[in-house]
């Protein structure tokens, strides 16, 4: 059972962490982690965003709502399938999945992200929300 927002965190990470070190491997960014994108290959970023925290009433744990923002970068001018690729990847992790306390709702996307953040990279954005059980 999760018991804190660290092992939410910790387990949604963990999961795209195992995946993105499969080959063919990609670099991973992580909130508030020093990382340096690579030059012109592709690479992934991960954001976890906590929402609404509310009484579960039927249980003696916390329902804590949230959204898992996945951003994939490739080069640019080498058309969408690299890309796609990656995001269908962790789409797979996500989509309706339930592990370690934590329910996905389906997950949107990959959606393009224009002008890409950094620049020069072509851009999708992954999103699921999800809820988590925290004691």
């Amino acid at each position: 059972m999760s018991s804190t927002y660290n092992d939410v965190r910790a387990a949604i990470e963990g999961r795209i962490a195992t995946q993105m070190a499969l080959s063919p491997a990609y670099p991973v960014s992580y909130q508030n982690v020093p990382f340096t994108p690579p030059n012109n290959t592709p690479w992934v970023q991960v954001f976890i965003r906590f929402g609404d925290n509310s009484y579960a009433t039927l249980t003696s744990f916390n329902r804590q709502t949230g959204t898992l923002v996945v951003n994939v970068f490739t080069p640019q001018g080498q058309g969408t399938a690299a890309n796609f690729t990656i995001a269908e990847r962790l789409k797979d992790l996500f989509d309706r999945a339930k592990f370690s306390s934590i329910i996905f709702d389906a997950a949107s996307g990959p959606a393009q992200v224009t002008p890409a953040a950094p620049e020069p990279y072509f851009q999708t954005q992954l999103t699921a929300t999800f809820e988590a059980y925290l004691d």
